[in-house]
């Protein structure tokens, strides 16, 4: 089984220079020993055998329908309302501790976790900043 064993938000600029967030995933295999992995390898990059990353950004589109997710934005002056540091803390401290855990492959339950946690129809708690980087890893 490969286990997600953390998520990390952070706030990126996409490619028109508008924020948006990205979305890290770390997934441990756990039935894989080490001795099972020649340690030449392992150091070699650095990184233990049957840990797999992931990362995801979801910039915005040009123009949102009526049935697309609600965009989450912070408001104020910095980077003129359109930062997204109260969906990276959504992510960091709500999210990510109620994902550890899980099978990485159980997508079914991943995203029933994220609908509950988001508890609306139209996604409009957690919105598509923080609910699509993860489901699209």
């Amino acid at each position: 089984m490969t286990l997600i064993t953390s998520i990390t938000a952070r706030e990126i600029l996409d490619s028109r220079g508008n924020p948006t967030i990205e979305v890290e995933v770390t997934a441990v295999n756990s039935a894989r020993s080490a001795r099972e992995f020649p340690a030449s390898v392992e150091k070699t990059s650095g990184v233990p055998y049957g840990t797999f990353y992931g990362k995801a950004s979801v910039p915005s589109g040009v123009s949102t329908g009526v049935n697309e997710a609600l965009e989450s934005r912070d408001g104020g002056k910095r980077y003129l309302g359109k930062g997204v540091l109260k969906a990276v803390k959504n992510v960091n401290e709500k999210i990510a501790p109620a994902l550890q855990g899980i099978e990485i492959t159980n997508q079914k339950k991943i995203d029933a976790l994220l609908l509950t946690l988001d508890g609306t129809h139209n996604k409009k708690e957690r919105m598509r900043e923080e609910i699509y980087p993860i489901r699209n890893l």
